[in-house]
């Protein structure tokens, strides 16, 4: 990859990872109960999907995922369903008192990694990354020499920011009615992307 083409790609990747999706949400979510250093099980999670999904973008699985939009659209579908599930359930905790529904690293992780997964968002930035900015011309593998580290990366700090937004709004809002104000929103912003998802994959 020329050092053009790589500045392009990592101008894209900056404005695909720090837009607000899911993922920044989730993480805004943990940081405030959990603490920024728990919650760091969650960008972990995040970057063991941008890894698989980089690995299957650049084998072209990605495309073939596109190509079919009946299993595209079901899969977005099923995604919905998971964030307006995971947002209900947030509304409906946002009460109850952090301590006692303190999560393990492992369950913190997996959560990520699900959300990060079923994000529609996430299929569709990666075929837009193998589809615009890899040079054809260039084998894939040397390519990918260049892409892994700089999305990874690129990755990592915008959802550790996140985190760290996510740990400072939590210290701030010592009131429990400020802290539930703020956890019902991140609730809300889950509903409405799934919502939102579920809306993009009707005909």
């Amino acid at each position: 990859m020329s050092l053009g083409g790589w500045a392009v790609f990592a101008a894209f990747w900056i404005l695909f990872v720090t837009t607000p999706g899911p993922n920044a949400v989730n993480c805004i979510a943990t940081g405030m109960r959990h603490g920024f250093s728990r919650a760091l099980w969650g960008v972990l999670g995040i970057l063991t999907q941008a890894a698989l999904f980089l690995t299957l973008s650049g084998a072209g699985v990605s495309a073939l995922l596109t190509a079919s939009p009946s299993v595209f659209g079901w899969a977005k579908l099923g995604g919905a369903a998971v964030l307006i599930w995971l947002g209900l359930r947030g509304w409906r905790n946002a009460a109850v008192a952090v301590a006692s529904q303190a999560l393990s690293g492992g369950s913190i992780y997996r959560r990520a990694l699900l959300i990060a997964t079923i994000n529609a968002k996430s299929v569709a930035g990666y075929l837009a990354a193998f589809s615009q900015f890899v040079e054809p011309e260039v084998p894939i593998g040397q390519q990918m020499w260049v892409i892994f580290p700089t999305a990874l990366t690129l990755t990592a700090l915008s959802y550790t920011g996140y985190t760290a937004l996510g740990a400072w709004l939590g210290r701030m809002a010592l009131g429990a009615v400020m802290n539930t104000r703020l956890r019902q929103g991140m609730a809300l912003c889950f509903v409405l992307y799934g919502i939102a998802l579920g809306l993009s994959a009707l005909p």
